[in-house]
């Protein structure tokens, strides 16, 4: 299908569809939507000119896994987001089944993007190519086409690059599967964006100590965190254990130190990311200030996605909240950008026993917890928070079986931080030692409700509507 074939189909389900979509009740108020269609792995995340830039997949032609396109916003305070022109459709040959992840670089002041055109064939076998294309003066983007083909020695899943530059070079780490069905990553470099050599696998699946770690590696993401490189993967495969990998697929990191000029990257042990059942495809961007700001997909790429009732109005799935990383004893701690708090309305405040806290408004707000102690936090009818002196556990009825789930934090617990935004909750521990990100669908307006017999220290914050132009 041509470009503009796509471009007007795309035109014609966004008019048709985005007033269904905007009267969801379950819509957020400050969490980044699609106004229609399917939304899944950030791209492109960048500040560039002052404004930051924030790409992603997107089938605008209904609530399904497709021939992806890249929608774009941008913001200048990561609060009040604009709608930019379609940032790429998949109409050339080498990308026509998808233009899938990557990232956005600025190269000789131009924005330019990076990322997997995914083809595949009658037979069932599919074929990558990492493709590049320039913003122009319009703000849209001239495809210059593949810069680098299916490497030799893997199978078709190749994709989803990110790029940096390190003393003058540009670098580009690459998720892949090798022909023994092994998930790793690649590391190549280029002098000009076009011609990649390649260094080697850094990481994955049987390498640096580890034994069978899953069958692909999605959306690599490397960068420098303190004195440390961390490696953001995206393991696929990896069987759950009794209080990790819980969800289809996991999102997590390893800290280490990239050697430029050898091509290894000795790390240590794999952390997950978010603990709570949507997380996935994380993408990060050095700010101008000095910040690694990373946002999520708030998804999971599995069948329970299909179960949400917002497709009933023509939407699927929301990005996290941008986030805040520092390196601490070489774990990641996450914390809400500080852009947020601007967000906030009156505060209140509460102390006392639990049971008897006040009954709160939480539809889009913030809370604030603080206890050592067990209690129990009802969200909407839909979702329960305990804690009982070892174990905080996030529970909720899975909407295909209809069966309790849970997720687990084991540790010692001082502080719980809850951003609640209609049909989300983004649970953050100990100030940023662990997150839970999580879709639920409670009743409207959504209350916050405790129990236990110890007291407790809350603090509560509406939250204003984050402004989409």
């Amino acid at each position: 299908m041509s470009e503009v074939s796509l471009l007007k189909q795309a035109l014609r389900s966004v008019v048709a569809g985005q007033v269904n979509a905007a009267a969801d009740p379950y819509r957020p108020a400050w969490h980044l939507a699609p106004p229609v269609g399917l939304l899944n792995d950030p791209n492109g995340f960048v500040q560039h000119n002052g404004r930051y830039h924030l790409f992603y997949q997107w089938n605008p032609l209904g609530c399904a896994h497709g021939a992806k396109f890249w929608g774009h916003w941008s913001s200048v305070d990561l609060l009040h987001w604009r709608h930019e022109p379609l940032g790429l459709a998949p109409a050339e040959e080498y990308e026509s089944h998808g233009c899938y992840s990557g990232s956005a670089v600025v190269d000789n002041g131009q924005l330019t993007l990076i990322y997997t055109g995914n083809v595949k064939y009658p037979d069932g076998s599919r074929t990558a190519f990492q493709c590049l294309a320039r913003e122009n003066e319009r703000g849209e983007f001239d495809k210059t086409g593949p810069v680098l083909d299916l490497p030799v020695g893997y199978t078709g899943h190749v994709r989803d690059p990110k790029v940096w530059q390190h003393n003058g070079h540009w670098y580009m780490v690459l998720g892949a599967q090798d022909l023994n069905l092994q998930g790793k990553v690649l590391l190549l470099h280029s002098a000009d964006l076009l011609s990649w050599v390649s260094l080697g696998e850094i990481a994955g699946s049987g390498l640096n100590g580890l034994g069978q770690f899953g069958y692909m590696w999605e959306c690599p993401d490397l960068f420098r965190l303190s004195d440390s490189d961390v490696l953001i993967c995206c393991p696929q495969g990896l069987p759950a254990e009794s209080d990790r990998y819980q969800n289809t697929f996991q999102s997590g990191y390893f800290v280490g130190q990239l050697e430029y000029d050898a091509g290894h990257f000795p790390h240590g042990d794999f952390h997950e990311l978010d603990l709570g059942f949507e997380f996935y495809a994380p993408q990060t961007t050095l700010s101008d200030d000095g910040r690694r700001l990373l946002i999520g997909w708030m998804g999971i790429p599995d069948g329970d996605e299909f179960y949400q009732p917002t497709i009933e109005h023509g939407w699927l799935h929301t990005m996290t909240c941008p986030r805040e990383l520092t390196l601490e004893n070489r774990k990641i701690i996450q914390r809400p950008a500080h852009e947020l708090q601007r967000l906030r309305g009156e505060e209140q405040a509460w102390q006392g026993i639990a049971q008897d806290a006040p009954v709160w408004d939480i539809t889009h707000a913030e809370v604030a917890i603080g206890t050592e102690q067990p209690f129990s936090a009802d969200l909407g009818g839909n979702m329960t928070l305990a804690w009982d002196g070892e174990w905080l556990r996030l529970t909720r009825k899975n909407r295909r079986s209809g069966e309790q789930e849970q997720r687990v934090w084991r540790g010692a617990l001082r502080h719980l931080t809850l951003l609640c935004d209609r049909s989300s909750v983004e649970i953050f521990i100990n100030d940023g030692e662990a997150v839970m990100s999580s879709r639920y669908f409670p009743d409207l307006p959504t209350q916050l409700t405790f129990s236990g017999k110890q007291p407790i220290t809350l603090h509560h914050w509406p939250l204003a509507d984050c402004v989409i132009e």
